[in-house]
């Protein structure tokens, strides 16, 4: 049954929101248990004066192939930072949203450090603020190297909301007028691609709430509601209804989300 959670929660994003205190407290707890960990956590926590700085060494020391290629990448996501407040807002957003999501995750530096989903897509929101600033061969440069190093494929020019959790990303791809909205769970092998035929807006339009299971196909300029869930390995190719549960080749509804807020509760069973 749908209660107030979601019409609360669904949309819900921190504009306030400020881990990197706590980012730089974890990282001195971890020094003390694990010094092994001392040039990691020196390089991008400790030593950094900031979020912004901090972001931008991760994403770089992460796609870079050389040290001019660091330096370069390193360079253009503290611009995007610097001129976009919102994207720090975004990303920790993020990180808040695995902290609350993944039974895995116990610190606060683990997706920052390691989790190759939330650095793909923070990476993507570089791109997507020069694809927005007509610095499009820039933003290319960046999702190529997201591509190659973290094999996650989303165009530049798709739009994604904040509070997302990318869970393990691999084979994750995202075409060029796909929308994501705040708030979505999206597991490994996930696509939200075009048909093939369509030009123009042909990709799928994702509302807050909604979790996408693993290898679930998701086809043409269609909108999955808000807090729907997909199957997993499921292919869409119709619209799906808010607060319903979608599965199978092709997708059929199998009946409404018991979840107030399927991207939240994290539940991939469908309803008896």
């Amino acid at each position: 049954m749908i209660d107030s959670y979601e019409t609360e929660n669904a949309d819900a994003i921190d504009a306030s929101i400020d881990l990197w205190p706590l980012m730089r407290e974890c990282g001195q707890e971890m020094l003390v248990h694990e010094p092994a960990l001392a040039e990691t956590l020196n390089s991008f926590v400790l030593h950094q004066g900031s979020f912004d700085l901090a972001m931008s060494a991760r994403i770089a020391h992460k796609l870079a192939s050389s040290e001019k290629e660091y330096n370069a990448i390193a360079a253009l996501c503290l611009e995007a930072f610097t001129h976009d407040s919102t994207l720090a807002c975004s990303c920790q957003n993020d990180i808040r949203a695995i902290l609350e999501r993944d039974p895995a995750c116990e610190s606060v530096l683990v997706p920052f450090l390691w989790y190759k989903g939330f650095i793909a897509i923070s990476a993507h929101r570089v791109a997507h603020y020069f694809w927005q600033h007509s610095r499009k061969y820039i933003a290319h440069f960046i999702q190529s190297k997201v591509s190659e190093k973290l094999a996650v494929d989303i165009h530049p020019a798709a739009s994604f909301g904040c509070g997302i959790m990318l869970d393990h990303a691999t084979g994750f791809v995202a075409g060029e007028t796909a929308v994501v909205e705040n708030n979505v769970s999206i597991l490994h092998a996930v696509t939200l691609g075009g048909t093939g035929k369509a030009r123009g807006d042909r990709h799928p339009k994702i509302r807050s709430g909604v979790l996408i299971g693993a290898g679930a196909k998701i086809l043409g300029n269609i909108e999955v509601g808000r807090c729907a869930k997909i199957g997993a390995g499921s292919v869409v190719l119709d619209d799906v209804p808010a607060h319903t549960t979608v599965a199978g080749v092709p997708a059929r509804v199998v009946g409404e989300a018991q979840e107030a807020d399927p991207a939240h509760d994290m539940n991939h069973r469908l309803p008896c």
